[in-house]
Formats: C-alpha cells, sequence, structure tokens
C-alpha cells in the first residue's frame, strides 16, 4: 500500500480497503498498548508493593523479570506454531483475555508467591499477542513497508508503557497499588471481543505470487525454522543485539519510578507523570526507527541493521550524564534524548527478522526472537538491576540504584550496538536464503 495509491488499487492488490488497513493497524496498535499499560504498571508501583509485603530489590527484579519472562517465552513458539497454521486474531483475542484477568487477579496477592503466580499468568497471556500479530501485519504490508508498519505497533510500547505508568502512579497514590492492578485489567476484557468480532484473517503470503501463497500453508517443522533461522549469521547477530537493548531497557524501566523516587526525591504521583510525559516521547523514536529503516533501507538493506545501532551508540553519553547528575530538573531534560534513541530499533529489528524468513515461518521467527531477547533482555535485565543495586547498597547506600543503571545502560548498550554492525555484513546474503521455500 503506497500513499498515492487509490483504494480501488489497494484493494485489487490486498484485497482490502485502505480504511480497513488503517483500522486493523490501529487495533493492532492499541491491543500492544493495553499489553505494555498491563505490564509497566508493575514498574511504578514497586515501591508501594515492596512496603507492604517486605520485598528486596533482588525479589522485585524476580517478579519484574524472570517471573514474567519465562513462562512469557516458554509459551510464545508452542503459541506461534499454533499461529502459523490457525486463527492469528482469535489466538490473538484469547490472549488478551487471560492476560487481562490475570493482570486483574494481582490485586488480591498476599505474598510473593501470590505475586509471582499472577506476573506468570500476565506472562502466558501476553505470549500469544506480538507473534501472531507480527505474522498479521506482515500479510497485510509488503517488504518495503513493513519496518514501518511494525514500528507503528512497536509505538505501543512507549505509549502504553507511558499510560501504565501514569495510570499507576495516581491510581496507586490515592486509591492503592491494589485498585490499580484491578482497573488496569477491565479494558483488556472489552478489547478481546471487539478484536475477535472486527479484525479479519489475512491470506498468508499475501503479497507473494498465487502458487507460493498455497505453499505459504504447510508448517514447516519447528526444528526445521530454528535450523533455517540460525544459520542466518545475521538473524544471530540482530537477535543478540536486541537481547542486550532488552537487557538494558528492562532493566531501566522497571527501576526507573525508585530511581527518581530515592536519588531526586519526587513522590509516587509526581513521578508517574514525569515519566508518562518522558516516555511519549519514545513514540518519536520508534516511529522514525521503522520509517527511516524503511526509506535508507530500499537503497542499502544494510541500513535496516545500521541505523538501529547508531540509534543505540548515540544514547550512551547521554546516559551518563543523566545517571550521573545531581540536579532533578536536569534529570528529567536528560532522560528525554535516550527515551527518543532508546526505541529506535524495534521496527528494524522486527521488520528484518519477517523479511529474513518465508510467510509460513513468520510467527514461528517472531517467537524465537521474542525467546531470545525476553529471555535475556526481560528475563535477566531486572533481575541484573535489582542484584546490582543490592550489592552496591552497602557501600552506596541509596545511590546504589544510580551506579546499577550506569552500569547496565554503558555496558549493555555498547555491546548491542557492536552485533547490530555485525549483523550488517552479512544481511544482504542472508536475504536470498528464504527464496529456497517459495
Amino acid at each position: 500500500m503506497k500513499p498515492n495509491e487509490s483504494d480501488a488499487e489497494v484493494v485489487a492488490e490486498t484485497g482490502y480497503s485502505k480504511g480497513y488497513l488503517r483500522y486493523a493497524l490501529g487495533m493492532f496498535l492499541l491491543i500492544y498498548i493495553v499489553n505494555f499499560v498491563d505490564r509497566q504498571i508493575f514498574s511504578i508501583l514497586i515501591e508501594p508493593i515492596k512496603e507492604e509485603i517486605d520485598l528486596s530489590d533482588t525479589q522485585l527484579g524476580l517478579l519484574g523479570g524472570i517471573a514474567f519472562a519465562l513462562f512469557y517465552t516458554i509459551a510464545g513458539i508452542p503459541i506461534a506454531r499454533w499461529a502459523d497454521v490457525g486463527v492469528r486474531k482469535n489466538i490473538v483475542a484469547l490472549a488478551i483475555l487471560i492476560w487481562s484477568g490475570m493482570t486483574m487477579m494481582t490485586s488480591t496477592a498476599k505474598s510473593f508467591g501470590g505475586l509471582l503466580l499472577a506476573r506468570v499468568g500476565v506472562g502466558i497471556g501476553e505470549a500469544g499477542c506480538s507473534p501472531p500479530i507480527h505474522s498479521m501485519i506482515s500479510d497485510y504490508y509488503p517488504e518495503n513497508q513493513r519496518a514501518t508498519a511494525l514500528a507503528i505497533y512497536a509505538m505501543g510500547i512507549p505509549i502504553g508503557g507511558a499510560i501504565g505508568t501514569l495510570a499507576g502512579g495516581w491510581i496507586g497514590e490515592y486509591y492503592g497499588w491494589r485498585m490499580a492492578f484491578l482497573l488496569v485489567g477491565c479494558p483488556g476484557i472489552i478489547l478481546s471481543l471487539v478484536v475477535y468480532l472486527t479484525i479479519r484473517e489475512p491470506v498468508r503470503g499475501l503479497h507473494r505470487p498465487v502458487a507460493q501463497q498455497k505453499a505459504a500453508e504447510v508448517q514447516i517443522p519447528l526444528k526445521e525454522t530454528i535450523r533455517f533461522m540460525w544459520g542466518l549469521r545475521s538473524f544471530r547477530h540482530l537477535s543478540f543485539a536486541g537481547s542486550l537493548h532488552a537487557f538494558v531497557g528492562y532493566g531501566v524501566a522497571l527501576f526507573m519510578p525508585s530511581f527518581f523516587m530515592r536519588i531526586h526525591g519526587y513522590g509516587l504521583a509526581e513521578t508517574s507523570s514525569y515519566l508518562f510525559l518522558i516516555g511519549l516521547t519514545g513514540v518519536i523514536g520508534t516511529f522514525f526507527g521503522g520509517y527511516l529503516g524503511d526509506r535508507f533501507g530500499q537503497k542499502d538493506q544494510r541500513w535496516y541493521m545500521l541505523f538501529p545501532g547508531v540509534a543505540t551508540f548515540l544514547s550512551v553519553p547521554f546516559a551518563v550524564f543523566f545517571y550521573t547528575t545531581q540536579d532533578p530538573v536536569m534529570a528529567l531534560i536528560l532522560a528525554v534524548p535516550g527515551a527518543i534513541l532508546g526505541p529506535m530499533y524495534l521496527g528494524p529489528t522486527f521488520g528484518m527478522t519477517q523479511t529474513l524468513v518465508p510467510p509460513q515461518m513468520r510467527a514461528t521467527a517472531s517467537a524465537i526472537l521474542l525467546f531470545v531477547l525476553n529471555l535475556i533482555g526481560l528475563g535477566l535485565g531486572p533481575v541484573f538491576a535489582g542484584l546490582l543495586s543490592d550489592y552496591f547498597s552497602a557501600d552506596y547506600g541509596v545511590d546504589s540504584i544510580r551506579y546499577s543503571l550506569l552500569i547496565l545502560a554503558v555496558g549493555g548498550n555498547i555491546w548491542s550496538a557492536l552485533h547490530y554492525y555485525l549483523a550488517s555484513k552479512t544481511l544482504r546474503e542472508d536475504l536470498l536464503l528464504k527464496d529456497a521455500y517459495a
């Protein structure tokens, strides 16, 4: 779908009107916003949760990281295998229902064990979100628009994170953290029904020749899919680059509210308001990461990897100034460049993963990428940040969280940028290999 194409041309090419394609992408964005509201609300509420249930930073890191990520990643691949042959929009509707219900159940937790079970349930539900949606977006949109479309979908991360932070902070401040979890879970129940009734299942491999569309309906064995993907050197590097990016991002995101409250003395509602505004600036980076990837990638496909690598590297000096400043106002200002540069990797990373594989592997490819990203990033990032903070606390007291996040951001982002560069080296030759499945 090109901007200057008529609606009739788009219908002839895809079977869907421009209006429907915009509606579907808008719905996918809304789903991801709700997804990250339910995921991010835990972060802003960890201080009142910690106070009531008496948890350490390490335990909070486990709840915000590995408890969620382990089951998210384990459930992700079988759900994606189902999505590669099943009705994807129905899988998404069921997933929304599960994670929203488990978010609401978090409000009943009385102990670490209760919180652990609730977070596990949210992780299992959310595992059914991105793989089938990535696959559907890749069928709705051609290759040269895919990174932009996936970047628009990924804008749900900063928007949902910002809304979850704001809603959680203000509801938690005035009505308690339990009410916050209960209320933010409600919209997903309605959304699951809307998705089930209004989203249409696209033909797999829609933008390929008819003969190849029929081939796309035949599922490739999981073992062969994994062997094919892991044989792509560019995918190995881009998956590890994305994982390191997520390692930093999730570790920082979980403890960022605590950083502002402990180091700079902001209150819960005040912190949530500032982080809401900072988080929204991430929409800029998320969109332009995909848009610029598609624009420059049409001339040289290596830019799909080089662009996020450059953005990741440029975020490092801003992180150093942000974590070391003693000025609360300057800290808020310095948080903005990192919030814009940080999510620029999302559209190119997910878009190129979909482009590297044939259509019948797309949901599974997304799940494999998310498996690596979330096991390393979401699973270990928050735990590492919490462990490091507890380790430094004896010597640095309240400043331990400052040095923990500083080490995480600088080391992880430099390492990530290196792997994006290495991914670009073999990208063009790896893109030729998927034609063997046509």
